[in-house]
């Protein structure tokens, strides 16, 4: 973990109120995982807290996030212009750690949830994924190209004007039958998570499971206590320390 002064290189928006921004490190944060995520500030000083985003692609000392608008930090960040100083806190939590022996992956991911899942599938090649990701609606679809590196990318939309109208857990547990898998890597809004984790125990699905999670987080580094979850054992864990990635029965959803 390394907090470093990056430069912003570029600022784009990707879909309906969805951006994507690359910032440049002075040096190397070392190696990042799939899963793995960063603190950054917002570039103004009125607001202290760093923004916690999933890490979607490093490309050298090219970081890559993505990120909705959702109040005044994002919207900060949105409009950021290239050659900017933007502090950052990377790379933060434990990251998607694929088993030698799963080289069938099904990928499942709902909105904002699909960015940590990118670095999965372009840093795993020699693995096979399946991917079922869910929009809103069209207009909210992106980063497509990258999950069309999947062996099989199926996108639904809540209101059908992309691919089926569906969620991606019922269209994943639809196509069960026909999708090998040794692995489920997931990540979305806790509602996802749950139906995801009922929709297993229901049809009796033993095939191991890697959750992340999405929860407010405050320092990033598990000081604050801010993003705390319950554990199914009674327990607590940080998201931010612990996490993001849990296995899905370790945690309650």
């Amino acid at each position: 973990m390394k907090e470093l002064i990056s430069t912003v290189k570029e600022v784009k928006q990707i879909a309906d109120n969805t951006y994507s921004l690359t910032v440049t490190l002075p040096e190397s944060a070392g190696e990042i995982k799939g899963g793995q995520f960063l603190n950054i500030a917002t570039g103004d000083g009125s607001r202290l807290l760093k923004r916690p985003f999933g890490i979607v692609k490093a490309d050298g000392n090219d970081i890559t996030v993505c990120f909705q608008l959702k109040g005044d930090g994002t919207v900060a960040l949105s409009e950021a212009k290239a050659g900017d100083k933007l502090a950052v806190l990377l790379p933060l939590g434990n990251g998607f750690i694929i088993p030698e022996n799963a080289k069938n992956v099904v990928i499942i991911g709902g909105g904002v949830g699909i960015f940590p899942l990118v670095p999965v599938i372009c840093g795993n090649k020699d693995k096979k994924f399946y991917s079922y990701i869910g929009f809103r609606n069209k207009n909210c679809a992106c980063l497509l190209d990258e999950f069309k590196k999947s062996e099989k990318l199926t996108v639904v939309t809540d209101d059908g004007s992309l691919g089926e109208k569906n969620n991606a857990v019922n269209a994943y547990f639809n196509d069960i039958n026909n999708v090998p898998a040794d692995l489920i890597i997931a990540c979305g809004p806790p509602v996802m998570l749950k139906a995801l984790k009922n929709k297993m125990k229901e049809n009796n699905v033993k095939t191991p499971c890697l959750v992340s999670l999405e929860e407010r987080m405050g320092c990033g580094i598990g000081a604050c206590l801010v993003c705390v979850c319950k554990k199914s054992d009674g327990g607590n864990a940080r998201v931010c320390k612990d996490g993001p990635v849990f296995d899905i029965n370790e945690v309650e959803l």
